[in-house]
């Protein structure tokens, strides 16, 4: 290794540490400070990211741009400072999460009852997928959703650096009442599918490919990569595939469980999996178009912006393998700034 390796390797060393140490004094600390003075600080720390223009803001203002063309550069700011702001109020109730009850979340989510479907689904034993995007709070929604009667729910972390962080993760979520499965390693598709077919619920935030497995959808008027695993558990379980919205309302939150998207009837698996994905985009689109502030996706989505050498639609089916998650994950929602 050169010396110019080496020093690049102990810089990135060091950002691990002092990541996992943030995180650390945000789950010790934060949560016991005062709500208004822990919503000022999260603030500020929201204003001067977005001050900097870093890559992950410049990013978030490419991907606003889709969803609201016709704005001027000052509007664009504006929403992109809103955006950052309600990205950082993300970090802040995860901090805060574990303490605030299920019965506070179940009071102050505005869902206007529409989980009842899906939650009926669950109690007569039919298995149950939820497709989200990166909107609003997941991990609020998820707390919420045991606090409605859904049980524990089966979903994918994405891996972490360093292992202290992403074991940190992972022991938050549990205590959340989440089942975590590790997005690499062995078998988290076929996990899911056996929860899917004992009657269970799935989540997965899947608006972002991680594998270059997924599937190209058209969204906002271009084609963007996006997670297949919902669909393709849906075929292969029988499972209902949901799409799931979130945004921040006021001081509280909103949610939207829309209806199932039904398999085709007619297709190969491929084409099923990728006209029910589809359709699955086209609901998150329109709840996006709505709440554009809420939607935190600070990372290169659409195929425009993609790196070259990404795999092409050529090269992959749709499908994942037997040790895949297929793309999706819960995602730790670690800065991308």
């Amino acid at each position: 290794m050169s010396s110019q390796q080496h020093g690049a390797a102990a810089d990135s060393t060091m950002t691990e540490r002092a990541t996992s140490a943030a995180y650390r004094l945000g789950w010790t600390v934060v949560r016991r400070m005062p709500e208004q003075s822990a919503r000022w600080v999260f603030t500020q720390i929201a204003d001067g990211i977005w001050r900097r223009q870093g890559r992950g803001v410049q990013q978030l203002e490419a991907n606003l741009l889709r969803v609201r063309p016709g704005v001027t550069g000052k509007e664009l700011r504006a929403l992109s400072r809103a955006a950052m702001r309600s990205y950082l109020r993300f970090f802040l109730e995860m901090f805060r999460l574990p303490n605030i009850p299920g019965e506070e979340l179940v009071v102050r989510m505005h869902s206007e009852a529409s989980e009842v479907p899906a939650l009926e689904m669950l109690k007569q034993g039919r298995g149950v997928i939820f497709a989200l995007p990166h909107m609003g709070n997941f991990d609020q929604a998820g707390k919420w959703i045991i606090a409605r009667g859904s049980g524990q729910f089966t979903t994918v972390n994405e891996r972490l650096k360093p292992e202290s962080l992403y074991e940190m993760f992972i022991a938050y979520r549990e205590s959340l009442g989440f089942e975590l499965l590790p997005h690499t390693g062995a078998g988290a598709f076929g996990v899911m599918a056996r929860r899917l077919r004992e009657g269970r619920l799935v989540c997965l935030v899947a608006d972002r490919d991680l594998t270059a497995g997924g599937v190209e959808v058209d969204f906002f008027g271009e084609r963007a990569r996006v997670a297949a695993s919902p669909a393709n558990l849906a075929i292969q379980t029988g499972a209902a595939l949901i799409p799931v919205t979130l945004w921040f309302e006021g001081d509280d939150w909103g949610a939207k469980v829309h209806p199932e998207i039904p398999v085709p009837g007619e297709g190969t698996r491929k084409e099923k999996a990728a006209a029910m994905t589809q359709q699955v985009a086209s609901v998150w689109e329109a709840e996006i178009a709505e709440h554009p502030q809420d939607w935190h996706m600070l990372q290169k989505v659409f195929v425009a912006d993609l790196d070259a050498g990404r795999l092409p639609p050529s090269q992959s089916n749709g499908q994942p393998g037997p040790d895949q998650a297929g793309g999706a994950s819960w995602d730790a929602e670690t800065p991308a700034l």
